[in-house]
């Protein structure tokens, strides 16, 4: 049978590490031809061979996606190469560090604007010409904390929050067009930035994230990039303007909710998509991952 993506040209950001290695890996399976685009130095190469070592189609981009002419650059590549361009993933995306708004670094702030913000509209406005004559869509990498606020991090909120209005508006605005706009908004998943030895989490953070989720568990990479795979395809055709929460009931808690779960209950579901790099770039300070 066909996957649900069958023949479909997809570009995702930030598609190194984390959740965006995880949508690459899935689009791929679903049979799409995949644009693996990321900074220099993240592990492209290694997401594209994995798509090519099991039958499928995939080229790299290494480029700052928050950059006007990379974004066009990037593509360009799409349609040079594979004749076409169906589908936009804005994941890429930093959260650089974790701070009370008063004591928030200004430099660390203009990074994650650039990272959360403009990326996602500098690669938006270069593919809706390519999406608007092909009927594609676009799903953007928003965030529980965009819809309920972060604390210790508002500022990352913030960002997520402007995405979610940003698709929002693209989503009315390309209607005329046949052009679907939608978010998928994680919680708390399983990617570096929610360990504190691997990303910008302390340890009290990281134990309440958990404390606050109904399912008592991280999402896993791979529970996300469903979500992103069923937005993308045919299958969510009526779908659009719509932010998908992915977080474990995280936005419904109340309080310490996640200790009253059973040991038992908490187990991630085994990971079926070949990931390697889930637990990467927490500390890179590199827009290669949107996690939460």
């Amino acid at each position: 049978m066909a996957g649900r993506l069958q023949d479909k040209v997809a570009l995702v950001t930030g598609a190194g590490t984390g959740i965006g290695e995880a949508v690459a890996l899935k689009f791929a399976r679903e049979g799409a031809v995949v644009v693996v685009a990321g900074l220099p130095g993240d592990p492209l190469g290694d997401v594209v061979s994995e798509i090519d070592r099991r039958g499928g189609r995939a080229a790299p981009f290494m480029g700052d996606v928050a950059d006007e002419q990379a974004a066009e650059d990037c593509v360009k590549l799409a349609v040079e190469r594979f004749g076409r361009l169906d589908i936009l993933v804005n994941n890429a995306g930093l959260l650089p560090v974790t701070a009370e708004v008063h004591e928030f670094p200004i430099d660390k702030f203009d990074d994650m604007v650039r990272a959360n913000v403009r990326s996602c509209f500098v690669m938006t406005r270069a593919a809706l010409p390519e999406l608007q004559r092909n009927r594609g869509n676009v799903v953007s990498a928003g965030s529980e904390a965009g819809v309920i606020g972060l604390p210790n991090n508002a500022a990352y909120g913030g960002t997520k929050a402007w995405v979610h209005s940003f698709m929002r508006g693209v989503a009315v605005e390309n209607a005329k067009h046949g052009v679907r706009a939608n978010c998928v908004c994680p919680g708390p998943i399983d990617t570096a930035w929610t360990h504190a030895d691997m990303g910008p989490m302390d340890e009290k953070m990281e134990e309440q994230i958990v404390q606050a989720t109904p399912l008592a568990r991280r999402g896993t990479v791979e529970e996300v990039a469903n979500v992103y795979a069923f937005l993308a395809s045919d299958e969510a055709s009526f779908v659009t303007g719509s932010l998908y929460m992915v977080d474990g009931g995280i936005t419904i808690g109340k309080g310490p909710v996640g200790d009253e779960v059973p040991q038992a209950l908490r187990e991630q579901p085994a990971l079926t998509l070949p990931i390697h790099h889930e637990h990467d770039g927490g500390r890179t300070g590199l827009p290669a991952m949107s996690s939460n």
